[in-house]
């Protein structure tokens, strides 16, 4: 996988449980092939979506493996590897590559506050030790680490480096990304609410927890911006917001797409502890947008 395979809708897949918060290998199956048909670009396992802070080394292989042989080849898998030591990260790069992941995407080490040296170390060892394309997510809400434009440039020089996943709020930092980094680098926004902006700003694409829920609709998007019309890929964006705001930062995005996955009929089961479940308005909130979508019936 080269950088300029990175593109278009890459769907964040939810990780689904049985009641005793066990991998769900044939709900996970069955949600890949879904998110497959609705005509997505790509598939990122062990994500934020995927819970990938509460899921055990061979749980993440297992969960890879299975969206690898799931997709059949119609999409590209990209693994996340997220890990707070260069150690584990590698050897979570290693597994990936073991069971057929095309790339891995990594988020900074968390915990710890580290300066700039030490970020780019992490990145440049991972990309010199594996043999897998890398790809930057950078999170700094979640990580405490924020990659500045000027280290992501730096990072895109870095060989075995293919592209990043911008999760900051700042649509500014994503505007002066695509500015200064390679050329040929691949950035996608990782925040739903702002596809169509990175898009117009040159963003090549989005990971997407809104595209595991709407596979068709977040393709619709960018199969309309890709043909020139703005004003379709526009008004089917802002369509879509109404969901996109529960998939955010409040109330946290992975239950809200578990619980709206549950709504539709798909397999999804609990979010493992200690993450919290929806409340009763939030249900009911989720629920009615659903409805507006037409993702579930409106009675």
């Amino acid at each position: 996988m080269e950088a300029k395979d990175l593109k278009g809708v890459i769907a964040a897949i939810a990780t689904p449980f049985n009641e005793k918060e066990r991998v769900d290998v044939a709900g996970l199956k069955r949600l890949t092939k879904f998110v497959v048909d609705g005509g997505i670009d790509g598939i990122m396992t062990t994500g934020g979506t995927g819970e990938f802070p509460h899921l055990q080394r061979d749980e993440k292989k297992l969960i890879t493996g299975t969206v690898v042989e799931a997709a059949k080849g119609r999409v590209r898998v990209i693994a996340g590897t997220a890990a707070c030591s260069t150690l584990e990260a590698i050897t979570l790069c290693e597994d990936a590559r073991g069971v057929g992941a095309d790339a891995v995407i990594l988020t900074p080490p968390y915990y710890f506050k580290l300066p700039d040296e030490s970020l780019f170390s992490h990145f440049k060892d991972v990309a010199a030790t594996v043999k897998i394309p890398v790809v930057v997510y950078n999170n700094p809400l979640y990580t405490g680490n924020n990659l500045s434009p000027e280290l992501i440039a730096k990072l895109s020089k870095v060989n075995g480096i293919i592209g990043l996943k911008q999760s900051n709020a700042d649509l500014g930092q994503l505007v002066e990304v695509i500015r200064t980094a390679r050329k040929g680098f691949s950035v996608l926004t990782g925040i739903d609410s702002q596809f169509y902006p990175a898009l117009c700003a040159g963003g090549r694409g989005i990971f997407s927890t809104a595209a595991c829920v709407a596979p068709k609709m977040m393709a619709d998007i960018y199969e309309a911006f890709q043909r020139g019309d703005h004003p379709e890929a526009l008004s089917l964006h802002m369509r879509l917001q109404i969901l996109n705001r529960f998939l955010e930062y409040d109330p946290g995005y992975v239950t809200p797409c578990k619980e709206a996955l549950k709504m539709m009929g798909l397999p999804a089961g609990p979010v493992r502890r200690p993450l919290p479940p929806l409340t009763p308005g939030q249900k009911r909130d989720l629920k009615a947008a659903l409805k507006e979508l037409h993702l579930i019936p409106s009675k």
